[in-house]
């Protein structure tokens, strides 16, 4: 795989040159005005251009195992969510729709064809299906090496289509009845954490299931053994078809020198993963939001990521990078379009 090369240090330091020079009072635009330095770092100018052509991909996936109580709600949901993305009318569309994110749904591994479909939509979903559900990963491995090579080929594919379609800023998201487990257990393998620290309510679990969730990583971890010390085996025994795709689609922006804004649990936990295949990697992440998922916090502080929003979300979709777009555009519009000091003839 390509070396991941950083964002410019020397446009880096034109920007945080012209954002003191502006018309506010040194510091005032706090966090927004490295927001602005670090889009102008990645696109390598100053001033940046606006970000107006922004993709969102939603890897969708079951998780065998969500057969084993670590969910709130029944794997068939994965596929019904999957025909609501379709359709435009999921949480993550209206906020979509509302920002102007391009949205784009991938079949990876869900436990269904989709055959009730129209034939063109069916092809564009499912044209990167690696297979139907992953394995259960406290039993067996969630997926074979070729099938964990294929799904990150086809992650890194679908993010050099979007940058060839126009996308200035990537995002990634998620559907995936108990996807929550598998990327806890990724976070845990990559930070050396025991399960008890990295492990969630996901969608909403009481504390007897909480408690069988964590044993359910713990013996995922254990089974995985000295695996989980290499990222590709990582994602062959702990994570799934989509978490992998996503590891390849993050992995490949950081690669093109392209701008990602991450969501919650399962896009950290691959951001994570993906810094582990090419260190300097996170260079080209921000954290779109902070999830209630307390593997995301430990994962976002091991890639020194401060998250722009924290308002309790835990739906997933992209929704919270979604959310954050605006704030991506205006700390671009501020570094780009307020006067500077020397432009007042004061």
């Amino acid at each position: 795989m390509p070396y991941v090369s950083a964002p410019s240090d020397v446009v880096a330091r034109h920007a945080a040159r012209r954002l003191a020079a502006l018309a506010t009072p040194p510091g005032a635009l706090g966090r927004l005005g490295e927001l602005g330095a670090w889009i102008a770092s990645c696109q390598g100018q100053v001033p940046p251009v606006p970000v107006e052509r922004v993709s969102l991909v939603i890897f969708a996936g079951d998780h065998g195992v969500a057969e084993h109580g670590v969910s709130a709600f029944p794997s068939a949901v994965t596929g019904a969510m999957v025909r609501t993305f379709v359709l435009g009318r999921a949480s993550v569309n209206a906020l979509a729709a509302q920002h102007d994110v391009r949205v784009r749904v991938l079949d990876l591994g869900v436990d269904d064809d989709f055959e009730d479909l129209d034939p063109a939509v069916r092809a564009a979903l499912t044209q990167h299906k690696v297979r139907r559900s992953s394995g259960a990963i406290h039993l067996e491995d969630a997926l074979t090496e070729e099938q964990a090579r294929g799904a990150m080929a086809a992650g890194a594919t679908v993010a050099r289509e979007e940058v060839r379609a126009g996308a200035q800023l990537l995002l990634s998201g998620d559907m995936g009845i108990g996807n929550t487990t598998p990327a806890a257990a990724m976070v845990a393998a990559g930070l050396g954490v025991p399960a008890t620290e990295v492990v969630g309510r996901g969608t909403g679990v009481d504390d007897e299931t909480l408690a069988h969730k964590v044993a359910v990583v713990e013996a995922a971890l254990a089974r995985a053994g000295d695996r989980a010390a290499d990222p590709l085996q990582t994602l062959c025994a702990l994570g799934s078809a989509d978490l992998a795709a996503t590891t390849g689609y993050l992995l490949a922006a950081a690669q093109d020198g392209v701008p990602v804004l991450l969501d919650g649990l399962m896009s950290v936990a691959c951001a994570l993963t993906a810094d582990r295949f090419e260190p300097g990697a996170a260079a080209w992440f921000a954290a779109g939001h902070r999830s209630t998922e307390p593997a995301q916090s430990l994962a976002l502080a091991k890639l020194g990521l401060e998250p722009l929003l924290d308002l309790g979300m835990r739906l997933g979709e992209g929704s919270g990078a979604v959310a954050a777009v605006p704030l991506l555009r205006s700390a671009t519009a501020l570094l780009r379009d307020v006067a500077l000091l020397h432009e007042l003839g004061t």
